[in-house]
């Protein structure tokens, strides 16, 4: 790919990268709107490179003070206004409003989702200006993930992320274009199932022509005529030449099949290209199979943290290098942690074999608004990233943030619930787990936080079972596995926090004490990850963490990516 195009699922020709340098202004005393800055915009402003915030060097700025409103200002030549544009936000935090050439066209509230607007009544042949309106705060009912509330630092909590910080771009498309490509592989069938939603409802009905390749080896043709706004259809995959009929997805052979789309109507064709992996993940006996093979999960904590550019990734290639240093130290996978990241992320992630948990950033407070404001933005979230095949796991909360109380309060336990039945409403495929950490309510999979040092007190701890499942005793000293009211039906059992070893330094803090040495890191290391992969029912890890994040120095690798320790023998014992 490497192409810089922001969206890979769903990927057309024309269009236009935004980012760049774009006129700037902070706004504390909130007067934009009432002195109407989006028809003239000040002249006296600053500038500010796109698609960084004002808080990282890499704006240009590096101001990490926190300022409720800011606003954006750009022009932009078109030379044709034919067909339709639009303009797409990867993602702005945390309210956002935009004008086109002095007209409001749209907003949109949540910091992690995409969203799209369509500016085709507003454009003229010519000179045209954008200008974006956004507002954060420091509230603790905002999804905020890891980003702080106070003015300063603290515990692993860092510098906020205020306006843009992913990617803005424009396309083109026809009257009549594809909206949302849904994919659904059915390993067992051997079929993808493509339900697709256009812009509108069609006057007449249009042609959909969708083509699977494999290898640049045609695999199958199909053409469906279209009614509605909606559309379902399978496909079989299965081809004559292949040994097995079919290709599956997995870390050791990430195979994609690749798709191009093409909607015919008066209005023009809508090309657009695609892909998807053949694989299936079920829950049985305990165990995660992936395609019908036992899964051990060797996770990674990732929270996607530049020391220049924060949340932000400073390239493509950057995204790339953190899959390959992940890898080189044996996991096959990660859990991104209280982040969405870049859609690309997710392309390497499916192109190179590497497992992902998504999960959701989150809130820290818990009242009618927090609900109000995590739920569509969770459905946003499912939404974009499910066809992704790396993506094996939804991880919808985070040891009890923003539901304190869950342990005994039934409301913050109904809510809980509701996000995971209406997470599988819309995915059937993937497992959901619901308080990761402890205290679970509604959950397919048993996820435990413990940051135990040493080996020996941890399998004295998990040697008994049904002692931690059964909520007999807190696992890790303080919690239970689940909320009062639920109990154990059987789920998977993963450590999906452990470790966090940080090397002695007059800053910065990690897990339990620090080490001086590599051969007491990896003593450490071994003792705990062994003890875990030696306690049968636990069928998975995730240790904390790839890198040192500000004042979180419990990484593998330093904040500029360079190790800490041999990489090679991390591999081993993970591997071993």
């Amino acid at each position: 790919m490497l192409n810089g195009y922001p969206r890979p699922q769903l990927e057309r020709k024309e269009w236009l990268n935004l980012n760049g340098e774009w006129q700037f202004l902070f706004d504390d005393e909130k007067r934009g709107e009432k002195e109407k800055w989006y028809e003239h915009f000040p002249e006296e402003t600053g500038r500010i490179q796109v698609p960084y915030t004002y808080e990282t060097k890499y704006s240009g700025m590096g101001e990490e003070k926190f300022h409720p409103v800011v606003w954006y200002h750009r022009e932009i030549e078109i030379d044709r206004v034919e067909n339709r544009r639009l303009l797409h936000f990867e993602g702005i935090d945390y309210i956002a409003k935009v004008w086109v050439n002095g007209q409001f066209v749209g907003m949109h509230t949540g910091g992690y989702a995409r969203f799209t607007i369509d500016i085709s009544d507003y454009i003229v042949p010519g000179k045209n200006s954008i200008t974006v309106r956004a507002e954060d705060s420091m509230s603790c009912v905002q999804p905020r993930g890891k980003q702080r509330w106070k003015a300063e630092n603290f515990g692993c909590w860092y510098v906020q992320t205020t306006g843009i910080w992913k990617t803005v771009w424009m396309e083109k498309v026809p009257d009549t274009y594809l909206e949302r490509v849904k994919l659904t592989p059915d390993i067992d069938e051997e079929k993808v199932r493509i339900e697709v939603k256009l812009n509108h409802r069609p006057e007449q009905k249009v042609s959909l022509n969708c083509e699977i390749r494999l290898d640049e080896n045609e695999i199958a043709v199909h053409t469906v005529d279209i009614r509605s706004e909606y559309a379902r259809f399978d496909i079989k995959v299965s081809n004559p030449e292949e040994p097995w009929g079919m290709v599956l997805w997995s870390p050791e052979n990430p195979k994609l099949y690749d798709m191009t789309l093409r909607l015919a109507s008066e209005s023009g064709e809508d090309e657009a290209r695609s892909y998807f992996g053949m694989r299936e993940i079920s829950i049985q006996d305990g165990k995660v199979l992936l395609n019908h093979v036992p899964l051990y999960q060797r996770l990674i904590l990732d929270q996607g943290y530049w020391e220049e550019s924060h949340l932000t990734p400073p390239s493509e290639e950057a995204l790339i290098k953190e899959i390959d240093l992940i890898m080189a130290a044996g996991y096959n996978g990660l859990r991104k942690h209280e982040k969405t990241e870049d859609e690309r992320f997710l392309y390497w992630c499916d192109k190179k074999g590497l497992l992902v948990w998504c999960e959701m950033p989150s809130t820290y407070a818990f009242h009618e608004e927090t609900m109000d404001g995590y739920t569509p933005q969770w459905l946003e979230i499912v939404k974009q990233n499910y066809n992704h095949p790396c993506i094996i796991t939804w991880t919808a909360f985070n040891e009890s943030w923003g539901v304190e109380q869950i342990f005994t309060d039934k409301r913050q336990q109904q809510f809980t619930e509701g996000i995971y039945h209406l997470t599988k409403a819309y995915d059937m495929m993937r497992p959901v787990i619901v308080n990761d950490g402890w205290e679970h309510t509604m959950s397919d999979l048993l996820t435990l936080h413990d940051y135990e040092e040493e080996g020996e007190r941890f399998t004295e701890r998990y040697q008994d079972k049904e002692a931690i499942v059964g909520n007999k005793i807190p696992f890790n000293g303080a919690k239970y596995a689940f909320a009062k009211g639920y109990a154990y039906r059987g789920q998977p059992v993963l450590i999906s926090e452990y470790g966090g070893i940080a090397f002695t330094e007059k800053e910065g803090w990690g897990y339990g004490r620090q080490v001086n040495k590599e051969e007491e890191f990896l003593e450490r290391f071994q003792k705990i990850t062994d003890a875990i992969k030696k306690t049968d029912y636990v069928v998975g890890f995730c240790y904390t963490q790839v890198t040192d994040v500000q004042q979180e120095i419990n990484g593998l690798y330093t904040k500029s990516r360079e190790p800490k320790v041999t990489i090679e023998k991390i591999k081993k014992i993970n591997e071993d």
